[in-house]
């Protein structure tokens, strides 16, 4: 995939759209918001859906009940909302069970959330597998509440036996190698935690889907903890093959980018990470691999190992809006979005540019005039009079935030010759040379042409 240049300004454009329709869905670890998500993914890109039923046993886990909500309220006397699931889905714990009564202020704020500290913010609060109800509320909106009125609760919601559902589609590659690009689909109207990373993930896949790829890219879209296990159990043996991988998350938001390291810490899905942005000479943070975070827990436990990372956005835990009211469409960007999905295609395309090369002439260094890749006049190589007022290198590859800075190219072709032992992959030489892999490749083709080097 090398060279690829798609118009992102359609892809800005196909993200804004997205972001917009899916935000007002309320969406679960189960349930018919999760299906109209995924329904609507799949008006661009092609994946299969899964139903897992209710009672499933999964490793030490069993599938839960299948939560669907309609309407919820808590009405003062006059009749009035005081809180309206219709106003904002935020407003009831998640998975809540039904519940229509007539009670007291002091019985009603046994099952009220607030945030104190952020006055203006909703929470978001779950109850996946404790058969409770609550309602999330400003800290404001507490506080307004009358002490003395009686509140007409009701929560429209159903708790029965259904099914998880979860998507699953494969780019078939042709090196044997398979990586993982995972996302989570159960969070509802919140912006950066996980709308973006949705998103994103199907802007990747359709990327992907159009490029002739030598490895396999299995995309899995699921609920978070529950999701992942249930995969993991129904695809053991794959999942136990998998090379590394990805989960797309908090990409979209106005902070820093960011990375989270996968627990080798120093993988090649790591390495590709790092070497993405010091090519674009990008600031970001680089954070430790965590155990507090996404899926990369389940991925990489004792069983399957698999190595994953995440290139973020203003990260969750990170910025003050995470898991509120406030992390909303105001609050991330479709440009940030289409940034950072930049970043995951340069780093792919590090993952299928990675070859390992052997030379075919490894006795000294072959006659490189007479193939035309040397200059007929010598002596100005590395002269610094020769070189001050004349540009040399490759194009950059133009991303909008840096430019890829590309060094000589006969520099890059002895360096390719002098490592190509058969046993040194692109990656590792680039990181030797600091010159860009995008470069390195393209030599290294010419080079292949001129049968002077073969693909181990």
């Amino acid at each position: 995939m090398t060279d690829y240049n798609p118009d992102w300004n359609a892809y800005c454009e196909k993200a804004n759209s997205l972001l917009k329709r899916l935000f007002p869905i309320c969406r679960s670890i189960t349930g018919n918001g999760v299906r109209q998500t995924l329904s609507i993914l799949l008006e661009d890109i092609d994946f299969d859906l899964h139903e897992v039923p209710s009672g499933t046993s999964c490793y030490d886990w069993t599938v839960p009940d299948e939560w669907n909500i309609r309407d919820a309220y808590v009405k003062d006397s006059s009749g009035k909302r005081v809180i309206d699931f219709q106003a904002n889905n935020l407003h009831v714990v998640n998975y809540s069970t039904p519940i229509d009564a007539l009670m007291s202020f002091d019985e009603l704020s046994k099952h009220l959330f607030s945030l104190p500290d952020l006055p203006d913010a909703i929470p978001y609060r779950t109850s996946y597998y404790n058969k409770t109800w609550g309602f999330c509320l400003t800290h404001k909106q507490y506080l307004a509440l009358d002490k003395k009125e009686q509140y007409t609760v009701r929560i429209d919601s159903t708790l029965e036996p259904g099914s998880l559902t979860y998507g699953e589609g494969i780019i078939k590659g042709t090196s044997g190698q398979e990586f993982l690009i995972s996302t989570y689909t159960c969070h509802p109207s919140l912006g950066n935690d996980n709308l973006s990373g949705v998103v994103l993930w199907a802007l990747l896949f359709k990327a992907l889907s159009q490029q002739k790829l030598r490895h396999s890219y299995r995309f899995v879209i699921l609920p978070e903890t529950i999701g992942s296990i249930v995969y993991l159990s129904r695809n053991e043996s794959l999942a136990k093959k998998l090379s590394g991988g990805f989960i797309t998350s908090t990409v979209a938001g106005p902070g820093k980018f960011g990375y989270k390291r996968s627990f080798l810490s120093n993988h090649l899905i790591d390495r590709v990470v790092r070497k993405t942005f010091q090519e674009l000479d990008l600031e970001y943070i680089e954070y430790p691999f965590d155990v507090n975070g996404s899926d990369e827990r389940q991925y990489s436990s004792p069983a399957f190992r698999i190595p994953i990372g995440t290139i973020t956005k203003s990260k969750y835990y990170e910025y003050t809006n995470y898991h509120t009211s406030l992390d909303n469409l105001d609050f991330i960007s479709a440009e940030n979005l289409v940034q950072t999905l930049k970043l995951y295609i340069l780093a792919i395309e590090k993952l299928e540019q990675n070859k390992t090369y052997r030379s075919r002439m490894p006795y000294g260094e072959p006659m490189l005039g007479k193939r035309g890749l040397y200059p007929q006049i010598g002596g100005s190589i590395n002269q610094k009079a020769a070189n001050m007022s004349t540009p040399h290198g490759s194009r950059p590859y133009e991303v909008s935030v840096e430019q890829i800075i590309y060094g000589d190219e006969l520099d890059a072709l002895r360096w390719l010759l002098f490592y190509c032992d058969g046993q040194t992959p692109l990656l590792d030489i680039s990181e030797k040379t600091n010159l860009p892999m995008r470069q390195l490749s393209a030599i290294a083709e010419k080079l292949l042409e001129q049968n002077l080097l073969e693909i181990v």
